[in-house]
């Protein structure tokens, strides 16, 4: 290994290092100054000689350095929830104007269907007989921004829709079949759901009676979709690390092969095993695809998310840090974002996956939509394209199964911090990131590049890239199209994207090592102001960290600023998702969570303990756990179903 990977892998715990002695010297250094002046006076004729005001100067320049970097993490402290809250209101805003019209009866639209199919074998041999053929774009539209909700109906044009493939995986380990099925009978309630979704069901070999439960699921939703099917993904692979990442990564190679040659219009959407999405999600996908033929390629489309199902019955503390953990998602959705990672659910284009090789399977991959998007990012040299849908995601809580009092309360906070660990093991990207900017950096002078579809690739490299020396000359006595890189496509390579990169890094910044040096220098400016009281040689930068207490209150009021936005985007939100499912039958016993101060006035009291419970303190400790692995045991957290559990609805209604 080299030194740059050893480094980089670990710069999270490098950088906490080096900010912790940063800290440590100009404290001690400034709060120990002797000052050493002295006199020389002549013996005879009492006068001064010479003077030597000699002073020491503590950490030098240490200590401006320090003072200013201060500053600048404290303004990015308060820069990311002033961007959220830009976020929740753009969003805001958009739903409202789209929801002011009733939603059409999604069962009254012409339904141009066309006969669906099944596979109920093992799906090694996911290889239809036919490749699926999708119709070419005619849209001709120019660029039009990130998103354009009035061109977007619920349900959208079936007849247009039919043009695009939607292949739909749905990775999961260990999850009860009550909530695939909850899943999956969402889904099936669209009405384009027959028309053009491909729905793959990714299991894991190391999950007992797990193709079993496949088999079952396929079975019962085998004429509801245009087809089902299912993967088993091998415990035993080299290299891989179990988890969301390599499990998802498996299934698109495997269904990379059905499309063959017609992949244009094939957009691959994966989704969590709790994740429910509306009809228009799958509507404004299609109809973006379509509209931007010149981006569809390079683009990554990702929605925002909503805890509306289970937040009434999970304790304040794990309400309030799911709702500004989607805050973090969300900040990055707004018009005009330049970098938009996606959280949890997310769409891209076959021809994209070929483009970047896949999903990375190894344990830097366990946040594989983060690392999924820095992988885009860095194969097109920063010219991704970002696109929003505006179609909110229903997601669940984490809950630990606590059953009220302290011990329900413990149980529920444990199960989330287990999951804030994984999300700030995601750290690793950031070191991922900083790889890819040196190989970006050492190949900029390269014109071109050249890829395979992803089911072509050898073996399990999973780098699909050839170099243009090893393609040979295209001739017309050796066409390439006959020869043994018959299958490679050859396109141009665009120039990095500068200002793109330097977004990326304050993105990950921002998410992997802000957390920790915020902790350090909240606590080091502090113990900096009252060690050097009085100390006038200091005043200017004393001046300029005095400034860091009210930047902290800003960011504090535009947190709670947010909390209040957010309302209004989860009433929205929760209100639309329970009007669908009443018209598509699945409303009786679904989970639907309604916010109002008078239930939800605790949320408020537990901001300042959400950044340092499921922020700072699992970042340190995975920044830390990276010095020696790398590894983290992927578990799976217990998910909230209609079939266990009834709306918040009728439990009003049976206590009345």
């Amino acid at each position: 290994m080299s030194l740059l990977a050893w480094c980089s892998r670990r710069v999270g715990g490098l950088s906490m290092i080096a900010i912790i002695a940063l800290s440590y010297w100009v404290i001690t250094s400034e709060s120990v100054v002797e000052r050493h002046g002295y006199t020389f006076e002549h013996p005879e004729s009492k006068t001064a000689g010479y003077t030597s005001p000699t002073t020491t100067t503590g950490a030098g320049i240490w200590t401006s350095i320090f003072v200013y970097y201060c500053v600048l993490v404290h303004l990015a402290i308060a820069t990311f929830p002033l961007r959220a809250c830009w976020a929740v209101w753009d969003i805001t805003q958009t739903l409202s104007r789209t929801t002011r019209n009733s939603l059409r009866n999604l069962k009254s639209r012409p339904m141009h269907r066309r006969g669906s199919y099944a596979s109920v074998s093992s799906s090694e041999t996911l290889i239809s007989s036919e490749p699926q053929t999708a119709a070419p774009s005619t849209a001709t539209s120019s660029e039009a921004g990130d998103f354009e909700p009035e061109m977007y109906t619920d349900g959208g044009d079936i007849s247009k829709g039919a043009s695009v493939t939607h292949a739909i995986i749905i990775p999961n380990y260990k999850e009860e079949l009550d909530t695939l099925k909850e899943t999956l009978e969402v889904l099936a309630s669209h009405p384009q759901a027959h028309n053009c979704y491909d729905v793959y069901l990714g299991m894991e070999q190391r999950e007992q009676n797990g193709e079993a439960k496949a088999l079952g699921l396929v079975q019962n939703f085998a004429k509801k979709f245009r087809s089902i099917d299912y993967v088993v993904h091998p415990s035993d692979i080299p290299g891989e690390a179990a988890g969301k990442g390599s499990n998802i990564g498996w299934a698109a190679r495997k269904l990379s092969a059905k499309y063959g040659e017609n992949r244009k219009n094939v957009i691959v959407t994966g989704i969590d095993a709790d994740s429910h999405l509306a009809s228009s999600y799958f509507a404004q996908l299609t109809d973006m695809h379509l509209n931007h033929p010149d981006t569809a390629s390079t683009t990554l489309y990702a929605a925002p998310i909503i805890f509306d199902r289970n937040a009434h019955s999970v304790p304040a503390i794990v309400r309030i840090a799911d709702i500004l953990w989607s805050a973090g998602g969300m900040s990055g959705l707004y018009r005009g974002s330049a970098i938009a990672p996606p959280t949890s659910v997310y769409s891209l284009s076959l021809e994209l996956i070929d483009r970047v090789g896949g999903w990375d399977t190894d344990a830097e991959a366990i946040g594989e939509d983060l690392h999924m998007y820095v992988k885009c990012f860095f194969a097109l040299n920063g010219n991704i394209t970002n696109r929003t849908i505006l179609s909110p995601v229903s997601q669940s809580n984490v809950a630990g199964g606590g059953k009220g009092g302290l011990r329900g309360l413990y149980v529920d906070m444990q199960a989330r911090y287990k999951q804030a660990l994984r999300h700030m093991w995601g750290a690793l990207d950031s070191g991922f990131a900083l790889r890819k900017t040196v190989e970006m950096w050492q190949n900029r002078k390269q014109t071109t590049r050249a890829f395979r579809p992803l089911h072509q690739s050898a073996g399990d490299n999973f780098d699909t890239y050839f170099p243009e020396s090893q393609l040979g000359p295209q001739t017309p006595d050796s066409p390439r199209e006959s020869g043994i890189f018959s299958d490679v496509t050859q396109e141009d390579m665009p120039e990095p994207h500068l200002e793109n990169l330097f977004y990326m890094a304050h993105r990950l910044f921002e998410a992997h090592i802000m957390p920790v040096h915020m902790t350090v220098l909240v606590l080091a400016s502090t113990i900096f102001l009252w060690a050097t009281e009085g100390k006038e040689e200091l005043a200017s930068l004393r001046w300029v960290i005095g400034w860091c207490g009210p930047i902290r209150a800003v960011g504090f009021i535009a947190v709670a600023c947010y909390i209040v936005m957010y309302e209004r985007y989860h009433t929205i939100c929760v209100t639309t998702r329970e009007k669908e499912m009443k018209e598509a039958g699945l409303y009786e016993g679904m989970c639907f969570s309604y916010r109002s101060f008078k239930t939800n006035w605790t949320d408020y009291a537990m901001i300042p303990l959400v950044a340092p419970l499921y922020g700072s303190i699992p970042c340190i400790q995975a920044e830390i756990t990276h010095f020696w692995t790398i590894d983290l045991v992927y578990t799976v957290s217990k998910k909230v179903t209609r079939q266990r559990a009834r709306s918040i609805h009728d439990a009003a209604a049976a206590m009345a």
